[in-house]
């Protein structure tokens, strides 16, 4: 049979989408730190305590979805469990996210 390119090497363990959101979850991890200042420009009040709570809790979603990631690259038997607990977990974070934004839009006049 030959070889295509696209085949996992003999021996290399196969890199699903945790090779992509562990990346992409530190990178999150970063976005809702400029959320969180931008949020400073809206007025003082309930809703922007309410803001930064929630990305604040995002970035930690963010973090937790990156060390499953990260757990799924490792050899061992759980590697699908981990992979697919990083897959959900972000796009939860996502979710959080976007989330946050509308809510931003709605309170910066």
């Amino acid at each position: 049979m030959p070889d295509d390119g696209n085949a996992p090497e003999r021996g290399v363990p196969a890199r699903g989408l945790s090779a992509h959101i562990l990346p992409t979850s530190a990178t999150m991890i970063g976005v809702c730190m400029t959320v969180l200042s931008i949020g400073h420009l809206a007025p003082r009040g309930d809703v922007r305590v309410v803001i930064d709570k929630l990305l604040a809790v995002d970035a930690i979603v963010f973090l937790v979805s990156a060390v499953m990631s990260f757990m799924s690259l490792r050899p061992g038997h759980a590697r699908l469990r981990y992979e697919w607990w990083g897959e959900l977990v972000f796009i939860c974070g996502l979710a959080l996210l976007a989330l946050g934004a509308v809510v931003l839009a709605f309170v910066i006049n």
